[in-house]
């Protein structure tokens, strides 16, 4: 677990920055004794970006849309929780599935 949080910490404080002057979620790495490197989809090192505005803008609304999908889900669970005792239902009552 140590190796996780080392690995990260490197990656914010030195590999994978934002400039300003990139547009955001572009990241890009230092360039101390390298060439300045940039992070493509899901953060790949030197990966491709989406080069389609359309369809760049259309993944990051979908991405949008299910993150808060999420929320709602797990606040609706939240509430089963709190009103009934179990966020996951009684297994018992279903025994004719």
């Amino acid at each position: 677990i140590a190796q996780w949080f080392l690995f990260c910490g490197f990656c914010e404080v030195y590999a994978a920055r934002q400039d300003p002057k990139n547009p955001p979620g572009k990241l890009s790495g230092n360039d101390e004794g390298f060439e300045q490197t940039t992070y493509g989809n899901l953060g790949l090192y030197k990966g491709s970006s989406i080069a389609d505005p359309d369809k760049k803008k259309r993944g990051l609304n979908s991405e949008i849309a299910n993150g808060r999908l999420a929320m709602m889900a797990i606040i609706g669970m939240f509430f089963q929780d709190g009103l009934t005792g179990s966020a996951w239902g009684d297994w018992a009552l279903y025994t004719g599935s």
